[in-house]
C-alpha cells in the first residue's frame, strides 16, 4: 500500500522566508548521517567498580557515567537518490526523491522508531517499536517484507554492508514509548535478521547490551554488555554468540559501557566504568588481555583517521592514546589540568585538536587539547562557559564548536543570561570566542549541511526550524504550520526537510541558498490505495 505525489501536485505553499533573528540556535550532524544512539537520560547504573579479580584498586570518583547520548530521534536514512523518514504515529515510512522532491509513502509497521539504508542504497530497513517487526523496504519498488522479532526491543542498527540488522533493548536510549507489552521481558537479548531472506536470529547476549559494532569486513557482530562480550560470526549457516566475560570478578565487576573495534579486526578493546585497565578481546579467539588505561576511563574514542584509540581517564586527569594497530604498545599519556574534571573528548575531523569536558562535574568549563603543541604540558588550555555542558559537538569544518545546557542552574552565575533555561553556546574555533544563547524548549533533533556551513535544530513543542549561520553565529527562525518531529538534509543539497505532526501527513523543504520554504500537507490522503 502505498502513495505518490510530486511535490507539485500537492497542496503546496512557496513562500520566501524573511528570517528575522532569534534568541535560539542549535548544533549539527554529518549532512544527513546520523549515530546510532538516540537522546536519552544518562546512565543509572552507579557501577562502583567491585573489589578483587582485575579491579582490586578501581578508579570510581562517585561522579556517575558521562552522559554522551546525542539529540536524535526518529533519524532518516538517505540514499544516493533517496531519503527514507519514518511517522512514528501513522505507522508509515516516506520516501523523498531527489532532486524532484517527489513523496511516496508505504505502510511498514506500528510506531516506526528506526530506518536505516544499505550501503548499496538497494533497501531501507525500519524498525517498528510498537509491533515488534522489522520491516525491509525495497528502496526503488517500496515493495515490504516483514520480519517479527523478540518483544520490547527499542534500538536497531545496520552491518556496513547492509546485510544484517540487529535490535536490543539499550536502557541508556529507553524513553516512554519503550513501555513493555505486558508479558515476560528479557534484558538480555539481541535479534539478528538477515536480510537477504529475513531470516531471524534471537540470542541471549548479556546483561543490558549497550553497543552493537560490526567488523569492517561485515564477517563479525560484537555486542558489549554489562560483564560480557559476545562475539557474532554472521558467516556461520546460524550464527550464534560465543559469549566472553569481560571481568575475573564475578561478584561485582564493572559495568562495560563502550566497545570499539580495531581497522583490521582483530581486537576489540572495552572501556569498564571505574576500571583501570581497558579489556582488549582478540575476536577470532576470545582471549582476554588487559591494557592500563589510568584511573576510571569515561570515554573512549577512536581518532579521525582511525589510527589511534583515545581514552580518557576521568580519575587520573590523563588522556590514553593507543595505537589501535597494535594496542598492546605502550600508549601514550598526555596529563590534563587538574583544576577540573575532565570525562569526554570530542576530536576534530582533521584530528589537530579535541575538545574536553564533562557532563557530571557541575562546572561550566570545557578544555581545547591542542594535538600539534611541541610542549604536552601547555597542550591543553581551559575556558568557562555560562553553565555546565549537556553535550557538546564540532562542525565538520572544524571551525566552530556547540555546546548544548540544560535548564537546570547549577554552576550558572546569577546574572546568567541562560539561567532557568535551556542554552546553546557557538565558540568559533578560531578565536574562542563564545556566542551563548537562550532557548525556550529542549533541543530534541539536529542536522546540518554536508558542506558545514548552516545547521538546523527543532525543539519540543515549537512549531519552528532554528537556522544557525556557523560563519557569523547568527540563528534564525523558519516558522512552520505545525511543530516540527523530524529534520534532515537531502543528500548533496542545501536542503532542510522537516516532517511535522498531520493526520494526513505533512512535509516542509526549505531552500537554504534561496530562503524560501515549500509545504506539503496531506500526502497520505491515498496511503490505503494499492497500486
Amino acid at each position: 500500500m502505498r502513495s505518490v505525489h510530486p511535490v507539485w501536485t500537492i497542496l503546496a505553499l512557496l513562500a520566501p522566508m524573511g528570517c528575522g533573528s532569534a534568541d535560539y540556535a542549535m548544533s549539527m550532524e554529518d549532512g544527513g548521517a546520523y549515530d546510532t544512539a538516540n537522546f536519552g537520560a544518562p546512565p543509572a547504573d552507579g557501577a562502583d567498580g567491585g573489589g578483587g579479580g582485575d579491579f582490586a584498586d578501581t578508579g570510581d570518583d562517585g561522579l556517575g557515567s558521562e552522559d554522551e547520548n546525542d539529540f536524535l530521534s526518529l533519524r532518516p536514512a538517505s540514499t544516493r537518490t533517496y531519503v527514507f523518514v519514518a511517522n512514528a504515529t501513522r505507522g508509515t515510512v516516506t520516501r523523498i526523491a531527489v532532486p524532484s522532491l517527489a513523496v511516496l509513502t508505504a505502510e511498514v509497521g506500528v510506531d516506526p522508531h528506526v530506518v536505516l539504508t544499505s550501503g548499496d542504497y538497494t533497501h531501507a530497513a525500519v524498525f517498528n517499536r510498537g509491533s515488534d517487526t522489522v520491516s525491509l523496504v525495497d528502496s526503488e519498488s517500496l515493495a515490504v517484507r516483514t520480519v517479527a522479532v523478540r518483544p520490547n526491543l527499542n534500538q536497531m542498527v545496520m552491518s556496513p554492508d547492509g546485510q544484517w540488522v540487529a535490535c536490543f533493548y539499550d536502557r541508556d536510549a529507553a524513553d516512554e514509548g519503550d513501555a513493555s507489552n505486558g508479558g515476560t521481558q528479557s534484558f538480555n537479548e539481541v535479534s539478528l535478521v538477515r536480510v537477504a531472506d529475513g531470516a531471524h536470529f534471537p540470542m541471549v547476549v548479556g546483561f543490558n547490551p549497550r553497543q552493537i559494532q560490526f567488523t569492517a569486513d561485515a564477517e563479525t557482530a560484537v555486542v558489549v554488555s554489562d560483564a560480557y562480550l559476545a562475539i557474532v560470526d554472521l558467516t556461520a549457516e546460524v550464527p550464534a554468540p560465543q559469549r566472553v566475560q569481560i571481568s575475573t570478578d564475578t561478584v561485582d565487576p564493572p559495568a562495560a559501557e563502550e566497545v570499539l573495534l580495531s581497522p583490521d579486526g582483530r581486537y576489540a578493546l572495552v572501556r569498564q566504568f571505574g576500571a583501570t585497565t581497558l579489556a582488549v578481546v582478540e575476536l577470532a579467539t576470545g582471549v582476554v588481555s588487559r591494557v592500563d588505561v589510568g584511573e576510571n576511563p569515561t570515554d573512549l574514542d577512536v581518532t579521525p583517521d582511525g589510527s589511534q584509540a583515545v581514552a580518557v581517564a576521568r580519575g587520573a586527569a590523563e588522556l590514553w592514546i593507543y595505537d589501535l594497530t597494535d594496542p598492546f604498545l605502550t600508549p601514550e599519556v598526555v596529563a590534563l589540568p587538574d583544576s577540573e574534571v575532565w570525562g569526554s573528548v570530542v576530536m576534530s575531523p582533521d584530528g589537530t585538536k579535541g575538545l574536553l569536558y564533562s557532563t557530571q562535574s557541575g562546572r561550566g568549563v570545557y578544555g581545547v587539547w591542542d594535538r600539534t603543541a611541541a610542549d604536552p604540558s601547555a597542550a591543553v588550555t581551559v575556558f568557562g562557559l555560562e553553565k555546565p555542558v549537556q553535550r557538546l559537538a564540532v562542525s565538520p569544518d572544524g571551525g566552530v564548536a556547540l555546546v548544548f545546557h540544560d535548564r537546570g542552574d547549577t554552576g550558572a552565575s546569577s546574572d546568567s543570561p541562560l539561567r532557568g533555561a535551556y542554552g546553546l553556546t557557538l565558540i568559533d574555533l578560531a578565536d574562542f570566542f563564545p556566542n551563548p544563547i537562550r532557548l525556550p524548549a529542549e533541543p530534541t533533533t539536529f542536522t546540518q549541511t554536508a558542506d558545514g556551513r548552516t545547521g538546523f535544530f527543532i525543539m519540543d513543542g515549537e512549531p519552528l526550524v532554528v537556522r544557525l549561520d556557523y560563519d557569523t553565529l547568527l540563528p534564525y527562525d523558519i516558522a512552520l504550520r505545525s511543530v516540527p518531529v523530524h529534520i534532515g538534509v537531502l543528500p548533496e543539497t542545501r536542503i532542510l526537510y522537516a516532517s511535522q505532526e498531520h493526520d494526513l501527513g505533512r512535509l516542509s523543504f526549505y531552500d537554504t541558498d534561496r530562503g524560501t520554504l515549500q509545504t506539503i500537507t496531506g500526502f497520505e490522503l491515498n496511503s490505503g490505495i494499492t497500486y
